[in-house]
């Protein structure tokens, strides 16, 4: 048992166990935070299945067969209480339940997330694969296991569900909404870490996942999002920068410029944020296609400057409207070419099944 910093008397109840069971062991940290006591305790493991348990016992213990067994098995990799999957059986009040579905609902559309509930304190992970990525993760308290999910997924891991029956501890001491703002800033955090590469996701996909089957693709309306999100973002940036230059350097040049500025940073972001595409293979192939793609998004916009300056002469306004109109066709091809050519999941699949292969023929 783990036990950090609470002030009730749990810690006195958990030593009285460690006495009467000779197979409970009592583990006590001064620091606060269920990732620091799970790092501590995962790290020294004395079981193939590693499992945790909120104390409260908010989660009905008749799920932990069905946790454990996919992983005893071999089946997965790791095993997930959820109280949002189909068949689960939830008390709670409607404030907890409308942030745990907004929470679980971003991670699905910025990070490209299967799993239903990221933060159901009942959780279980095979001891060999705690180990490979417990030195990746970087948070201390609650935000631990959704670092845990995502890295999982990313490197091709198998993640099993169990529908849970959970009654809401009315005295929980959680503070809900700090919490979840701790966790929006760990996505952050994480997005970074593995865009950065500082998180060796390819490495780890190798070294520990299951392969790709061929023909998996990602979310299509996940990926959409995504995709518009960072277009949002490209086309202000685009008009400020454009406005900046017009001018100085003209409508037309400063049109390009504009263009070329916020297309590396857009295909950048989009190979990472909407595509899923980690690491540095490829990247030079992917922003040189990403440029090509650029061109053909000039020559939207600039077919669309010629025809303003053909029917209403030089005026900002008509300019500007006539571009963002322009942009947006060029952002619905952009999202084609990026989705069939540049980031194609057939390609993906295709490399990281050779991988897998070659790595089968030198073992």
């Amino acid at each position: 048992m783990s036990h950090n910093a609470s002030t009730d008397q749990t810690l006195v109840i958990a030593e009285r166990l460690s006495r009467e069971l000779p197979h409970v062991r009592v583990v006590h940290l001064d620091e606060k935070g269920r990732g620091n006591a799970l790092r501590r305790v995962w790290s020294e493991p004395n079981a193939a299945v590693l499992v945790y348990m909120d104390v409260d016992l908010s989660t009905d213990l008749a799920a932990l067969q069905p946790l454990v067994a996919p992983l005893l098995t071999g089946h997965s990799d790791l095993a997930i209480g959820s109280r949002l999957a189909r068949n689960a059986r939830v008390v709670r009040g409607a404030k907890r339940e409308f942030i745990s579905r907004s929470y679980n609902l971003l991670l699905r559309t910025f990070m490209g997330a299967h799993f239903s509930d990221a933060q159901c304190g009942f959780k279980a992970i095979r001891a060999d694969v705690a180990r490979q990525l417990i030195p990746h993760t970087g948070d201390g308290a609650w935000f631990f296991d959704t670092e845990m999910l995502v890295l999982a997924e990313r490197i091709g891991l198998r993640v099993a569900e169990v529908p849970v029956d959970w009654t809401d501890d009315p005295d929980s001491s959680v503070d809900v909404v700090r919490t979840a703002t701790d966790d929006l800033k760990g996505m952050v955090r994480l997005s970074a870490a593995m865009a950065n590469g500082r998180i060796p996701i390819s490495a780890l996909r190798e070294e520990l996942g299951r392969g790709a089957i061929a023909g998996q693709t990602n979310n299509l309306f996940g990926q959409v999002v995504r995709f518009c999100v960072v277009g949002v973002g490209s086309t202000l940036a685009y008009i400020v920068v454009f406005l900046l230059l017009r001018s100085a350097l003209g409508a037309q040049w400063a049109n390009f410029a504009a263009l070329l500025i916020t297309a590396v940073a857009n295909t950048g972001v989009n190979r990472f944020f909407t595509f899923g595409v980690t690491g540095r293979n490829k990247a030079m192939t992917h922003h040189v296609q990403g440029l090509l793609v650029f061109g053909l998004g000039w020559a939207l916009t600039s077919g669309a400057l010629w025809g303003v300056h053909q029917l209403r002469g030089d005026h900002a306004v008509v300019e500007t409207g006539a571009l963002v109109m322009a942009n947006l066709m060029a952002t619905l091809l952009k999202f084609l070419m990026f989705r069939w050519w540049v980031f194609r999941p057939d390609a993906e699949s295709k490399r990281t099944n050779e991988a897998d292969d070659a790595a089968r023929t030198a073992a």
